[in-house]
């Protein structure tokens, strides 16, 4: 093979021994585990918002950022369950560019064993010290063992929801997983995701055979779609809303719901747009009770600085401020979530 072997990386199992989750910490991430699905299943009326730095980049600076998340969590807790967003790997499109805390714990050089430890302390820091339980993508899905006591929501990417493996993997998780609709935007393709995770899959996951018993928490995440000459377009209006909805409704899955992603195609990347789309979309629920019935919540780009680097390059870092794409600064973070709390 053209491949170079250059060392054997733990098993999760010796990793999880190493920084432990103790069993008061897992008990309350049983409880919020239970506060997503109640909302995933409609049986609570609060929304998810699920929030963060489009990517993980520094252990202090998102750090940081939990712990204003967790300020605010306390003052919205009857209207918002929150979210951290803590994406440890990117995926990329030309597989250039920063690829994430994983890859590269400190900005600087590759090295993927020490990115295993400091994204297991970095989801387990957050853990203990603000009762928070992060949402991660699943961009490779043999890590989400490294975070599987930890996670209360992944996330499949566009680029990999029709991916047979991230379907299957999906279908063994414990977590609600959602999956993004497709770089194209068809609906079909994205619930045909959806489908897949929800029913039981033989494959092979770690070199085991194993059989997973499929995930009833598998949902829709809508973030927009390109078209064929790369331009963005929005799949959160009414008229596409109404027509996603039904056909949602005719397949007759578990636990419908769908989250929205304010920013990506949605935004055509215009960070700053979040919180007006987050506002049109609440009016066009409140007149559409049908559309309304099926929605769980929000995710939000973020971070402590507005904008973005936006120079693909991996050794440059400026703290708080995004590696990749443009997320609003906390200041109108803050306000966007206190603002949104009041209009629920």
């Amino acid at each position: 093979m053209n491949l170079e072997f250059k060392r054997k990386l733990p098993i999760p199992k010796d990793i999880k021994k190493k920084y432990p989750v103790d069993e008061k910490l897992a008990a309350l991430r049983q409880t919020r585990l239970k506060e997503v699905k109640d909302i995933l299943s409609h049986k609570s009326s609060k929304k998810l918002l699920i929030i963060g730095p489009c990517s993980a980049d520094s252990f202090d600076a998102v750090y940081e950022y939990c712990q204003n998340i967790a300020l605010v969590q306390a003052k919205v807790t009857n209207k918002l369950l929150i979210i951290p967003r803590v994406f440890t790997a990117k995926p990329r499109s030309t597989s250039s560019g920063y690829l994430g805390m994983l890859h590269s714990p400190d900005a600087t050089n590759e090295d993927l064993l020490k990115g295993i430890i400091s994204i297991r302390k970095l989801h387990l820091k957050i853990a203990q010290d603000f009762n928070l339980f992060a949402a991660d993508e699943i961009l490779y899905p043999q890590i989400h063992r490294f975070l599987s006591d930890l996670l209360i929501y992944g996330v499949i990417g566009a680029r990999s929801s029709e991916n047979q493996e991230h379907r299957f993997i999906a279908s063994g998780l414990e977590i609600p997983v959602g999956f993004k609709n497709p770089m194209t935007g068809d609906p079909k393709a994205h619930l045909n995701s959806i489908k897949a995770a929800q029913v039981p899959h033989s494959f092979i996951y770690r070199n085991w055979e194993v059989t997973s018993k499929g995930n009833s928490f598998a949902h829709a995440i809508l973030r927009g779609y390109s078209d064929v000459w790369g331009s963005f377009h929005s799949n959160i209006n009414e008229d596409f809303l109404k027509n996603f909805v039904e056909i949602y409704n005719g397949e007759k899955l578990t636990n419908p719901a769908f989250i929205v992603d304010c920013n990506h195609a949605n935004s055509s990347k215009d960070a700053d747009a979040q919180p007006a789309l987050a506002t049109d979309l609440l009016q066009t629920l409140s007149k559409n009770p049908n559309i309304a019935q099926f929605f769980s919540g929000f995710m939000i780009e973020s971070y402590l600085q507005a904008g973005c680097i936006n120079d693909g390059k991996t050794h440059e870092i400026t703290y708080g401020l995004s590696k990749t794409d443009a997320c609003l600064g906390w200041e109108q973070s803050k306000n966007f979530i206190l603002e949104l709390a009041n209009k629920l």
